[in-house]
């Protein structure tokens, strides 16, 4: 037998049909919205990348006009010598200093403390430092508000006398630009390349010449970014570990006597690091 709507019954059906209506007009409203937002937010983004991008260019070329950079190849103090001359220590040692008159950067950025130099790579930069690790992550060299930030010292380093540990940081920029280029130092024909090995960096006090001894990829951790050792096993043990860590094709001595520069930047975004670390050589003091 027919049933027979009720009068309730049909409103009630009829008002279900408009408001699944509604839902489906208010999706299709909300959809083009939702797509036009993300691409209005991922070309804001991609502008401000180009425009952080095109500010370090720019104050990289000024530094680079401002400053006198002399290459001397002068004796200096041997820091820590191993007694066989075969080592690739003496190889690395009779490399010159490059030295940067820093107080014409110092007039324009006071937290200027070096200058650091990597052979084939872009990392040609002042080095700053202030009074945390954060300020330089989201300001450039003139201080001004910049997501692409500097090259910058740990805060708990010291340059006189030198931290056991002298860590610098810097972003990963995908231009190359700051630590952009340290990838290169995980490239076979980098590696491949002896006289790559060296680290030039220049302090308003002294010229130094650093050995890379390990270059590797991480995890984010503490350890690695250790500043000072609070005793001599534990440097020792600290040591160990950072030597083992190399996939570099060298092997490279270090001991408790060696003061060690670290470099680290970002590998990629889930907390991955590039990793690269020095021990002190050659010295000279202005």
């Amino acid at each position: 037998m027919k049933k027979y709507m009720t009068i309730e019954e049909f409103f009630k059906t009829q008002n279900e049909k408009t408001e699944k209506n509604n839902r489906r007009k208010g999706i299709l409203i909300v959809i083009p919205i939702l797509c036009l937002s993300i691409i209005i937010f991922s070309l804001y983004t991609i502008l401000n990348w180009f425009q952080d991008n095109s500010k370090i260019r720019q104050l990289s070329t000024e530094i680079e006009e401002k400053i006198e950079i002399t290459e001397k190849k002068e004796e200096g103090e041997l820091v820590n010598p191993p007694k066989s001359r075969a080592n690739n220590y003496y190889y690395y040692a009779m490399f010159p200093f490059y030295e940067v008159n820093l107080s014409i950067l110092e007039q324009q950025n006071n937290d200027t403390v070096a200058f650091l130099h990597i052979p084939n790579t872009k990392i040609n930069y002042p080095v700053v430092k202030t009074t945390d690790n954060e300020f330089y992550l989201t300001h450039s060299f003139d201080k001004e508000d910049n997501k692409a930030g500097w090259i910058f010292m740990d805060y708990r380093n010291s340059l006189e006398p030198l931290s056991d540990n002298t860590i610098l940081y810097g972003h990963r920029r995908l231009d190359g630009a700051l630590f952009g280029s340290l990838k290169e130092l995980l490239s076979p024909s980098w590696q491949e390349e002896k006289s790559n090995y060296v680290i030039s960096f220049s302090t308003k006090k002294e010229s130094m010449l650093f050995q890379i001894f390990s270059i590797y990829t991480i995890q984010e951790e503490n350890y690695y970014i250790t500043p000072n050792f609070s005793s001599k096993n534990k440097k020792a043990k600290w040591l160990y570990t950072m030597k083992a860590r190399n996939t570099a094709p060298i092997d490279t001595d270090v001991d408790i006597n060696d003061k060690i520069l670290t470099l680290s930047t970002c590998q990629n975004n889930q907390g991955g690091r590039i990793v690269v670390q020095a021990k002190l050589i050659k010295r000279k003091y202005k």
